[in-house]
C-alpha cells in the first residue's frame, strides 16, 4: 500500500491534534485531542486492510520519510515501510489499543443555530491577527442584519485590542457570542462550511477534502442574551 498526498497531509494534521492514532481496517480515520474537546473523522481513499495503533504519529510519519515512496506492508503486529527499490526498510511496531487516546464514539452535530461559510483566506486572517495581537478567542456575533462579525478578541478585557472581520452567515437568534480558541482551531488548510449548536459544539466541514472536525466552544459563550 502507498499513502496519498492527501492522506499524509491528514496525518501531519491529526498529529498536530493527538499523537496517539488508531487506525481501523477500512477508509475512515479518526482522533481525538486529549483534553476530548477536538475530535476529527476523515475518509481516504486507501483502505487499510486491518487495525493498528501508533503512539507517536509524528515519528510514524518521520519513518515514511526515511525511505522514497514508501510502501506499507502489514504485519499482525507491524507494518514493514519499504522504499521503491526493495533494498531500504523499516519495521515499524504497533502500540496496543488501551496506551492510546481514542475516539470512543461518533459525534452527531445538533441542528446548527449558526451557519457560514469560513475560507481560507480569512481563517489565515484571524490566525495571524490572534498571533499579532497575543489573543487566544475568536468570538462570532451577529450584527442584525444577517452578517456575523469574527472578531480576534480577549472577552475578559473590555479595552483589548480587537481585531474583526464581517462575513455572510445564517443564524436563528438576535443576540449570541459564540467564543472558540483559536488553538483548537487545528485544521487543515482549505474553505469550510461551519455549523454551531447552543450546546456549546461546531461542526467544520471541509468543502474538498472529506474530512470533519467537532470543536467544542469555550463555555464563556453566551446565547440569547
Amino acid at each position: 500500500m502507498e499513502l496519498s498526498e492527501n492522506t499524509l497531509s491528514i496525518l501531519k494534521n491529526f498529529s498536530g491534534i493527538n499523537q496517539n492514532l488508531m487506525i481501523q481496517n477500512g477508509q475512515i480515520i479518526k482522533t481525538i485531542s486529549e483534553a476530548k474537546n477536538v475530535v476529527s473523522t476523515a475518509v481516504v481513499q486507501e483502505e487499510f486492510p486491518q487495525k493498528f495503533g501508533i503512539y507517536d504519529l509524528n515519528e510514524f510519519i518521520g519513518v515514511l520519510s526515511l525511505v522514497d515512496q514508501p510502501t506499507l506492508n502489514f504485519s499482525e503486529d507491524f507494518v514493514t515501510v519499504g522504499d521503491s527499490t526493495g533494498r531500504s526498510k523499516v519495521k515499524y511496531f504497533f502500540s496496543p489499543e488501551e496506551t492510546l487516546t481514542t475516539p470512543t464514539k461518533d459525534i452527531t452535530m445538533p441542528d446548527p443555530d449558526v451557519k457560514f461559510t469560513l475560507d481560507n483566506d480569512t481563517l489565515n486572517k484571524l490566525k495571524r491577527a490572534a498571533s499579532t495581537l497575543g489573543h487566544k478567542e475568536v468570538s462570532i456575533r451577529p450584527d442584525g442584519s444577517g452578517i456575523l462579525s469574527l472578531s480576534v478578541v480577549d472577552n475578559q478585557n473590555s479595552t483589548s485590542n480587537t481585531y474583526s472581520i464581517d462575513i455572510d452567515g445564517e443564524y436563528s437568534a438576535e443576540s449570541f457570542n459564540f467564543v472558540l480558541n483559536i488553538d483548537n482551531l487545528k485544521i487543515l488548510p482549505g474553505d469550510y462550511e461551519v455549523s454551531i449548536s447552543t450546546r456549546l459544539i461546531t461542526q467544520f466541514r471541509h468543502t474538498e477534502l472529506d474530512v470533519r472536525y467537532w470543536i467544542a466552544l469555550e463555555k464563556t459563550s453566551t446565547f440569547g442574551v
